[in-house]
């Protein structure tokens, strides 16, 4: 790759994050002396530790000195002016965000590409282990942990290079897939984009940037997405697409549906209009469903068999922190998703609901950033009056300043407004408190959100009877 010419040493800026440490194993994988450091240490973080790869506490001009890298690779958390930052520009180190170093790697493989505002870790996940287990031996980066494989990222020997690509500063439009996924286009990352049709113009871009040729995977029930397809159509794009939804009327298509007691689901599979078998998941809800179709089309494209991919979604448990069973304690079941969007807060607690459908459904949410809660605190309400009771945390920033007005107390009364049962904690110690009087034998509890509101469902579980 031109872009790594001359370049030995790799440090990395915000490595204790899912996306930075995933490229941190594939760096390390590739032989390059990698470094990294983070405001926090967490799993991650020390999963990389343990491939032996140095990572510091903080942010320092010293680690410039102290590591001498040629490149340095910044999450989109770290600020311009951070003064690690600052030094490396001031002694001559090229620097690259993340997304734009993770596309220098997967333009130079036969990249499938998998892009959506909701879903695109599921698909990934599903996509790299059917295509893993059928013998390509792709190259995986996934914004989370496959849980079937223990890891978020792989170095594969096959040419194929399957990614999660993120719309969220913009920076999947650097990629040329030579397979696309579309799972949506919805609008979010509100502090990038002002509208949703500034959204859909984004995806426009993404997707017209793909190689000659290149199929592009694409969901028939997104409106975002059949307006992405048009704006294509207008501009001349006229590469294959391949359509999943619904009934039977789309290229890949879903029907007779049923959800398993406890979990799962069961469903038939056409392409084509043509039945061809029974599919079987052992995760829940059907944006799930959605999901595992975008991931047999891509496979079927790429040459895998839908018996042979199906039977390996079969044995797929999700990927982390997406409708993940935590455990039980006193009879209540522990939940734990990442949703943090209205559109995904709606789809989880639908799936809930299907699963345990006479069980009283207890939520912990934890808004995500006071942009997005700005802009989305009535929609929120209005999902979270779906679960029986609400417990609200205080908004997580993920490094943003607060907003006037903007808080968990205007989505509670939102929700109480609507005919809810909303409360809200000023930490977690309150919440495990309101739990304790709160949650009794056969409950579901439910911790939701892309902070840390999941060690909430932790301390529950492991909290003394």
């Amino acid at each position: 790759m031109a872009e790594l010419s001359g370049v030995k040493r790799i440090h990395l800026m915000g490595i204790g994050g899912a996306g930075m440490s995933s490229l941190a194993r594939l760096f390390s994988g590739l032989g390059y002396e990698v470094s990294g450091c983070d405001l926090e240490r967490g799993h991650y973080l020390e999963e990389v530790e343990a491939l032996g790869v140095p990572c510091r506490s903080g942010h320092s001009r010293e680690h410039i000195g102290q590591f001498s890298p040629e490149l340095l690779i910044y999450s989109s958390a770290v600020s311009q002016d951070c003064e690690e930052l600052t030094a490396a520009r001031e002694k001559g180190v090229r620097t690259a965000r993340r997304g734009e170093a993770l596309s220098w790697l997967f333009n130079a493989a036969d990249g499938v590409g998998i892009a959506g505002t909701h879903g695109k870790t599921t698909t990934s996940s599903m996509t790299g282990l059917i295509l893993s287990r059928a013998g390509f031996s792709p190259t995986l980066y996934v914004g989370g942990e496959i849980r079937d494989m223990g890891t978020n990222a792989m170095l594969g020997t096959g040419r194929l290079f399957v990614s999660e690509l993120d719309e969220s500063d913009g920076s999947f439009e650097l990629f040329h897939p030579a397979l696309t996924i579309i799972t949506n286009v919805d609008w979010d990352h509100v502090d990038h984009f002002a509208s949703k049709e500034e959204v859909i113009a984004a995806f426009v871009r993404f997707a017209g940037g793909r190689k000659a040729g290149a199929p592009l995977v694409v969901c028939a029930e997104d409106d975002g997405a059949q307006r992405m397809l048009q704006a294509l159509a207008e501009r001349g794009d006229r590469g294959p697409v391949l359509r999943y939804g619904w009934g039977m009327s789309w290229d890949w298509g879903a029907f007779d549906l049923r959800h398993k007691p406890g979990g799962g689901s069961v469903c038939r599979v056409c392409r084509g209009g043509r039945e061809l078998g029974g599919l079987e998941l052992a995760v829940s809800g059907e944006h799930n469903v959605l999901n595992a179709l975008a991931a047999l089309a891509a496979a079927d494209a790429l040459g895998v068999p839908f018996e042979a991919a199906a039977a390996i979604l079969r044995g797929f448990h999700g990927a982390a922190r997406r409708l993940q069973v935590m455990g039980t304690r006193g009879g209540v079941l522990v939940i734990d998703d990442y949703a943090h969007h209205p559109t995904e807060a709606a789809a989880t607690l639908s799936a809930v609901r299907a699963i345990y459908p006479d069980r009283r459904l207890l939520l912990v949410f934890q808004p995500h950033r006071y942009t997005r809660t700005a802009a989305f605190s009535g929609a929120l309400a209005s999902v979270l009056t779906g679960a029986d009771e609400v417990l609200l945390l205080p908004i997580y920033s993920a490094g943003e300043a607060a907003v006037d007005g903007v808080s968990s107390e205007d989505i509670a009364q939102r929700v109480n407004g609507a005919g809810g049962r909303c409360v809200t904690c000023a930490n977690g110690g309150e919440t495990l408190e309101r739990l304790r009087n709160l949650a009794r034998e056969g409950d579901i509890l439910l911790t939701m959100g892309a902070g840390n509101v999941f060690r909430i469902g932790e301390e529950f579980l492991s909290a003394e009877r």
